[in-house]
């Protein structure tokens, strides 16, 4: 029994190996690709497209309830406390810091990554992808450069706009029982937030947005034969890729810590 443990243990170690250097290799074909004549101008632009556009309306709406919810669950407490007044600021600090990064990344991931994975698992399963490579084309600077830049670029934006409607949100939840005007809301919730709170958050949403791209496009790329392929690669995308954001941001926040503090 013991001798089966560890063959099991000794064939799980060397296949989790033998996927990391996949990826180191992948991630090499990705970064010569970048630089290479004739990119594709055109199918960037249309996977900013689907990846910012029309992830638009599911960010918006998680990132108001974000706020709206936030604050109702909070404010009740720091009324029992006399510090009601800070609110705002709570609200404003939390959201732009770790809760509206993280959430919308993980939104993102589960609408983006899972597509990414399963159009270029169903292009490789249907042999699409060999295609392109027997005519000469390129399919990495074509389907893979593309799409990792749009979702590098596109998620901190997304973000961006969740962090505002998120504020939007705590502003119309602090009025269900209260009246406060929206300039004293967001005057607060700016005056609270500091340029060190600012740029991480910001920073860390590019390699959210690149960890999505990236590992939606490697489990694509390398689905095996077969159409139930296609949906373990989008199924192990979105989870490869939460597991990706949660250890980014762990070390995210370590280094902020270290420098601003």
């Amino acid at each position: 029994m013991l001798t089966n443990m560890a063959s099991a243990l000794t064939s799980a170690i060397n296949k989790y190996m033998e996927m990391l250097g996949d990826q180191v290799v992948f991630t090499g074909q990705f970064a010569r690709n970048i630089f290479r004549d004739g990119f594709e101008w055109g199918e960037f632009f249309r996977q900013c497209f689907i990846v910012g556009y029309r992830s638009i309306g599911l960010v918006a709406i998680n990132g108001f309830i974000i706020g709206f919810v936030l604050t109702l669950q909070t404010q009740p407490t720091l009324k029992d406390f006399g510090a009601e007044s800070y609110v705002p600021g709570m609200v404003s600090i939390s959201i732009v810091r770790e809760i509206g990064p993280v959430i919308i990344a993980l939104i993102c991931t589960g609408k983006i990554a899972s597509s990414i994975g399963a159009e270029l698992g169903s292009m490789k399963v249907t042999e699409q992808i060999a295609a392109m490579e027997v005519s000469s084309a390129n399919p990495v600077q074509y389907l893979v450069v593309t799409r990792i830049l749009a979702c590098t670029i596109m998620v901190p934006l997304l973000t961006i706009m969740a962090d505002g409607l998120a504020l939007v949100g705590g502003w119309v939840g602090v009025n269900i029982q209260e009246h406060v005007s929206p300039a004293l809301f967001f005057r607060k919730s700016f005056n609270a937030l500091e340029f060190s709170d600012l740029i991480p958050a910001v920073i860390k949403t590019f390699f959210f947005g690149y960890a999505i791209g990236f590992v939606g496009c490697y489990k694509g790329y390398h689905a095996s034969r077969g159409t139930e392929s296609v949906g373990h690669a989008a199924n192990s995308a979105v989870v490869s890729a939460s597991i990706w954001i949660i250890f980014i941001d762990a070390v995210a926040v370590q280094l902020t810590n270290l420098i601003y503090y």
